[in-house]
């Protein structure tokens, strides 16, 4: 039974049995070509018996594995690797398919490879998983043809995996690299100059050529016979915290992601920044109830904790309440910190609803409100109306993108920091609005 259920036929095979047939078919019309079709007949049950014992008097021809990271990004290409051992004394040609999670939807995992007799060969594929969670890898499925590829022998191999999903951590890392070397401008983050002094005073040292002159201790040079100057460090062990809204606004997709999943992976790279800024990093997730509360830390596992708080994080459809977000706020954070609250405004009306509560958080913090343009009104804005109906949409368009356009004015009115953006570009430009204000030492 095993045997059975092991083997497969080829598409040469098929054409073969069809020539065959077709060589009896004709041998009725013209008789000397009978001969013929019998050679040709038994001439391939021959093969197929070679083609069958070349296959199967190995045991175990093909060995195959997977590897990967034990846990996927979110958002990002992942690698995978299969690896494919050639047990055999001949160069094999095989089909390989294998069994991905069912969040992906794909259904053509088809690989084929020619491997040397006794050697590895690798394939390597990319996954994009959009959602969080776990998934699950099935069997890897090895079809190897012989040397005269009439037959297929399936190997499989039971390389089940459960690989959870996390937040992107893959982005994290990439930023994490390119600030260490420099390169933030690489992918959009601007180069910020500082303006004026932090206020955090360091010590007082002795003069060198190229010191500010402003900077001078005039008190501290009178005591010794050189000038003294005041040192300062840039401001450190400030909070900041990611407001993370979970209700319904932040389900819509794009580009496969929610935009609740696009908050999460910019929150994460955000509080790595902040940390490598020797910044105290926390998050809030919240919608009709205050879901998550983790105090902004600066301890060295305080990334891995945000990470494993984001894991689970989901949408649940609701109204957000802001009054209790303000309350948790007052009674949480007795220190003023820089709050981004990442939220979604899809009318004035419905920013004019929670501004109360936005302008009591600023007033004790620095808060900045991250909201989403739409992308697929912006591509309907630049589109030509060619009929009365596509007059009329583009119309609506334009005054929800006018809307937006106006939540912006109605918070700066109120003293309210905003960032509008598109969602493949959230993490960059909140990236940059952080670091702009800690250049102006408003952190």
């Amino acid at each position: 039974m095993q045997f059975i259920r092991s083997l497969y036929f080829t598409n040469r095979l098929y054409w073969s049995l069809a020539a065959t047939v077709c060589l009896f078919v004709l041998s009725f019309f013209l008789p000397l070509l009978l001969v013929l079709a019998k050679m040709a007949f038994w001439v391939l049950l021959g093969l197929i018996m070679l083609d069958l014992l070349l296959l199967y008097r190995t045991r175990e021809g093909v060995f195959a594995s997977r590897s990967m990271q034990e846990k996927l990004s979110n958002g990002s290409d992942n690698d995978i690797y299969l690896y494919l051992e050639n047990k055999y004394h001949f160069a094999l040609k095989a089909e390989v398919i294998d069994e991905l999670p069912f969040q992906f939807q794909h259904r053509n995992n088809l690989f084929r490879a020619h491997i040397p007799k006794g050697r590895t060969h690798i394939i390597q594929y990319t996954v994009r998983p959009t959602r969080r969670g776990s998934y699950n890898f099935g069997a890897i499925n090895v079809y190897a043809m012989g040397l005269l590829q009439l037959l297929k022998r399936r190997y499989r191999f039971a390389q089940d995996q459960e690989v959870p999903v996390y937040p992107s951590f893959i982005q994290m890392r990439q930023y994490e690299l390119l600030a260490v070397s420099n390169r933030l401008h690489e992918v959009g983050v601007k180069r910020v100059r500082r303006i004026g002094h932090s206020s955090e005073f360091e010590q007082i040292r002795p003069y060198v050529a190229g010191d500010d002159q402003r900077t001078i201790n005039w008190k501290a040079s009178a005591r010794r016979p050189e000038l003294m100057v005041n040192s300062y460090q840039d401001e450190k062990s400030q909070q900041v915290y990611c407001l993370i809204d979970k209700g319904r606004v932040m389900q819509m997709p794009f580009a496969g992601l929610s935009l609740l999943d696009y908050a999460i992976n910019a929150s994460l790279v955000i509080a790595n920044i902040a940390l490598k800024k020797q910044d105290k990093a926390g998050i809030i997730t919240f919608s009709n109830t205050i879901s998550h509360v983790l105090p902004a830390q600066r301890k060295p596992d305080q990334i891995r904790r945000i990470m494993e708080l984001l894991y689970n994080q989901k949408t649940r459809y609701q109204e957000t309440d802001y009054e209790r977000l303000y309350i948790t706020i007052r009674q949480k954070l007795t220190q003023r910190s820089l709050l981004l609250l990442f939220t979604n405004f899809e009318t004035l009306n419905g920013c004019k609803r929670q501004l109360p509560y936005l302008r009591a958080l600023a007033r004790h913090h620095l808060l900045v409100v991250v909201f989403f343009e739409n992308t697929e009104l912006q591509a309907l804005l630049h589109k030509q109306a060619t009929n009365t109906q596509g007059v009329y949409t583009k119309a609506i368009a334009q005054k929800f993108d006018y809307e937006k356009r106006q939540i912006v004015k109605e918070l700066q009115q109120h003293g309210i920091l905003s960032i509008l953006t598109p969602p493949e570009h959230l993490t960059i430009n909140t990236i940059n609005k952080y670091l702009d204000l800690k250049a102006r030492g408003m952190i």
